[in-house]
């Protein structure tokens, strides 16, 4: 079980959401699987969707490494949340949960993913969100590119706001 944070640690602690399908391969789910752990060995608390796919595997990874996960789900049940999910928030908003996933990273990884990854995406650009993405839409203009998991980290840490709550890029 992770560390359970006091509330001022939850206010100033960074946060991914990262976004990707709700089903996948092997592969994928072997990606997004050490992507959590790097997260969590980074501090980060993941946020995603918490279902099955990309979502199970960066909260399964993120759990072993000792980390916080929290899973905004589409409907009322935080049962429905997969194992790894230490928080689940129940919505009832169905697809519409995708802005609150948005809403509370810091940044966004993307992990494969279709439709509703690309809307997500896009929630996150509109929003001014640093998007980061491992595998297809890194040719979106202005969407990081991440080699692999490794890398995708090291931009989390490059672009998500200090503690201190400044959240300027580093380049300005």
């Amino acid at each position: 079980m992770p560390h359970t944070p006091h509330p001022s640690e939850f206010v100033n602690a960074r946060r991914v959401s990262v976004i990707g399908a709700g089903a996948c391969d092997e592969s994928v789910h072997a990606l997004a699987r050490e992507l959590g752990e790097r997260l969590a060995r980074e501090g980060f608390i993941v946020v995603c969707g918490g279902l099955d796919g990309v979502m199970r595997g960066v909260c399964e990874g993120a759990d072993a490494a000792g980390g916080l996960t929290i899973g905004i789900l589409p409907g009322d049940d935080r049962g429905a949340a997969n194992p790894h999910v230490h928080i689940p928030m129940a919505t009832s908003l169905s697809h519409m949960r995708n802005y609150l996933v948005i809403l509370n990273g810091d940044v966004v990884i993307a992990v494969e993913g279709g439709a509703g990854t690309l809307s997500e995406l896009a929630l996150a650009q509109k929003t001014g969100k640093t998007v980061i993405a491992l595998g297809r839409y890194a040719d979106i203009p202005g969407v990081q590119y991440a080699r692999d998991a490794k890398h995708a980290v090291e931009l989390a840490v490059r672009f998500a706001p200090h503690k201190d709550g400044d959240s300027r890029h580093p380049d300005e």
